[in-house]
């Protein structure tokens, strides 16, 4: 079971507010959980210098508090055994989010990351807390890692646009660089169509425009031939094309959880996500389609589930007084564990 939030202790000192380091500085889930009374302390930027333990060992007076988002591959492959050794030498408290983590059980249908396996090892056995997005992805942290995670549910990404609607059958895949998420994007995209016209509706491929280079040579064949529908858009847009669709297909990578399937229930859109990972215990609303053996799609699966999802209304956008306060309670619950945690660096 999660375990309850740490309660606040109060101000950690006259000298104002408890400074945070998030890894990375700044991204949409990142700016939706840190409490408004927190300093973020920088720099920003892509890569963040607080992975290298130089940086840390001339920093440390900086920071009370630093918080680890995992998931990204570059972080994994840094924030290892030496790492967390300097964070316990120096007595930087850490909290962790774990975004990312492939169950235990699921080697057959989720191909292992040695690398994330490590990464995880290393720096749940130093967190001071341990959050996660769901009830499942808490339990695998008990059984695999020993710890107890506080769930903290996935925050609005994005309020509906009231002026724009959504076209019925419209099928939306969202394509991004190729990754274990998606290793054969023309694959992919001829299970999406199928299940599309299956269901009596069409197919529309949405790319970022910063991923437009990644897109393959199949893919925009396709699409010349007329057999889908290929937008590129900006990134600000990216709420407002999944608020378009009847059903968004998001080919997520195994034991993860979902910024985008979050955007779908804040829009009003149907999601059908891989079964893979911790999607439909993020919302109950989700179509799952299935994967074969090493995390390869199985595009039987994907276009059944997108004809399943297409015999279903539309779910209405989530109520914004509801989302507005889960989002306050989720900040409520970092801000206690971060003066908790950056009291007990100081004694206070």
């Amino acid at each position: 079971m999660p375990a309850d939030p740490p309660d606040a202790r109060g101000p950690l000192s006259p000298s104002g507010p408890v400074r945070v380091a998030t890894i990375p500085f700044a991204a949409p889930y990142v700016d939706a959980v840190l409490p408004p009374d927190v300093v973020r302390v920088g720099p920003s930027g892509d890569l963040s210098p607080w992975l290298d333990v130089a940086y840390l060992e001339a920093h440390a007076a900086d920071i009370d508090v630093l918080h680890l988002h995992t998931g990204q591959a570059h972080v994994a492959a840094v924030a290892v055994q030496c790492w967390t050794e300097t964070l316990r030498r120096l007595g930087i408290p850490l909290v962790v989010t774990v975004h990312r983590l492939v169950p235990a059980d699921a080697a057959d249908d989720c191909p292992r990351d040695a690398a994330m396996d490590a990464h995880l090892e290393a720096v749940l056995s130093t967190a001071e807390v341990v959050f996660t997005l769901t009830p499942g992805a808490a339990d695998e942290i008990a059984e695999q890692f020993g710890r107890t995670a506080i769930v903290v549910a996935h925050p609005s990404m994005a309020p509906a646009d009231p002026g724009l609607g959504a076209e019925r059958g419209l099928v939306g895949l969202r394509l991004g660089r190729i990754s274990a998420a998606a290793p054969d994007p023309a694959a992919l995209v001829r299970a999406a169509s199928s299940g599309a016209v299956s269901g009596g509706g069409r197919l529309r491929v949405l790319v970022d425009a910063v991923d437009e280079p990644w897109i393959g040579s199949a893919v925009r064949k396709l699409a010349a031939a007329g057999e889908l529908e290929l937008v590129v858009h900006p990134a600000d847009e990216r709420a407002a094309q999944l608020q378009q669709l009847h059903v968004a297909v998001l080919p997520e990578p195994c034991g993860g959880h979902s910024r985008d399937l979050e955007t779908c229930r804040d829009v009003g859109t149907r999601v059908v996500a891989p079964s893979c990972g911790w999607y439909a215990d993020q919302w109950s609303d989700v179509v799952s389609y299935g994967n074969h053996q090493q995390g390869r799609l199985d595009p039987v699966s994907l276009t059944a589930a997108i004809g399943a999802a297409l015999t279903r209304p539309m779910p209405r956008p989530a109520d914004r007084g509801w989302r507005e306060e889960q989002r306050a309670a989720v900040r409520r619950v970092h801000a206690d564990v971060y003066v908790q945690v950056a009291a007990d660096r100081t004694g206070v």
